[in-house]
């Protein structure tokens, strides 16, 4: 099961996110839920260096399986950082809807 974990502050602000595991809904390379959970984390991370004036903090498994991506304290506040970052919640949430044996989303505050 993959399990994504959204970093919130205590007034809802997003602060990052953690994606970590593997789905097991199919052969490796063939894993729908894995390979959407990927390319929704792996784009929004992206999405926020390229088109943000907010810095994060990157952390990855050369292996697969795990990915960090932490805003810095200094532009966690950046409207497009958190209008992107609600965006991958939405998908990441809607997906565990339709796949809950593969994929699980947690909220925690910090």
């Amino acid at each position: 099961m993959i399990t994504v974990d959204f970093f919130l502050d205590g007034n809802g602000a997003l602060l990052g996110y953690q994606s970590e595991g593997h789905a097991g809904a199919g052969e490796y390379g063939y894993d729908i839920v894995c390979s959407a959970v990927s390319a929704l984390t792996i784009s929004t991370a992206n999405s926020i260096e390229a088109l943000t004036d907010s810095e994060i903090r990157e952390e990855a498994a050369e292996e697969g399986g795990f990915l960090r991506v932490m805003l810095t304290p200094e532009t966690a506040d950046d409207p497009g950082a958190q209008l992107l970052l609600r965006a991958l919640k939405l998908g990441i949430s809607q997906m565990a809807d339709s796949y809950p044996e593969n994929l699980r989303v947690r909220n925690i505050e910090r």
